[in-house]
């Protein structure tokens, strides 16, 4: 059982998570914190060094909950082509998806702590790196199992695949037009098919 300390943490972060991915890091001002959570800021500094702190732990929250999702439902299945499928699927509605918390927080916080705030941005470069090592994974997992042409540079192909989603992902959000995402994702589909497989 979780003890109060804790839960009081945990409280904290799902109720700024949303603010600081919403507002970003410098715009989210400890009112702004205070007021989300109904707690004094001393309160707030009981349970997190500072707000960086509190900002690097939404983030991983935001992460956690909005693109890990994407691995849960992937696991559910073996074939590599079908990881690849559940994916561009979940891509199409990702727009729509994200809203209620402010978006993309990879997108939102990348932008955002870009040559201003050295600890997120590095917590946004693990995150970008770890999506293209699961990708290029699951195009050598595809070579292996026969699903996809063993003449595919595997590495190159995988951060591809992560490029041109986050692309979409950028455009869909600052045009304010999730068939961005749609189209780059059935663009996806296709280059799967028609280059990919074997």
């Amino acid at each position: 059982m979780a003890k109060k300390s804790e839960l009081t943490t945990q409280y904290i972060i799902e109720k700024v998570a949303p603010v600081f991915n919403t507002m970003g890091y410098k715009a989210t001002s400890m009112t702004d914190i205070t007021r989300v959570t109904g707690l004094t800021k001393g309160a707030i500094y009981g349970n997190f060094e500072n707000k960086e702190h509190l900002a690097v732990e939404a983030f991983n929250y935001n992460v956690r909950t909005v693109i890990w999702k994407l691995a849960d439902l992937m696991n559910m299945v073996e074939s590599p082509h079908a990881k690849l499928q559940i994916m561009t699927h979940f891509y199409r509605n990702y727009y729509n998806d994200t809203i209620a918390v402010g978006g993309c927080p990879l997108l939102n916080v990348g932008v955002d702590s870009n040559n201003m705030n050295p600890q997120l941005h590095q917590r946004v470069v693990t995150v970008l790196k770890k999506l293209q090592k699961n990708m290029i994974k699951i195009v050598k997992a595809g070579q292996e199992q026969g699903e996809f042409k063993a003449s595919l540079d595997a590495k190159v192909e995988g951060k591809r695949l992560v490029s041109l989603i986050e692309g979409a992902v950028f455009t869909a959000s600052m045009l304010k037009d999730p068939q961005h995402l749609s189209d780059t994702m059935d663009f996806v589909d296709q280059m799967i098919k028609d280059y990919w497989t074997s």
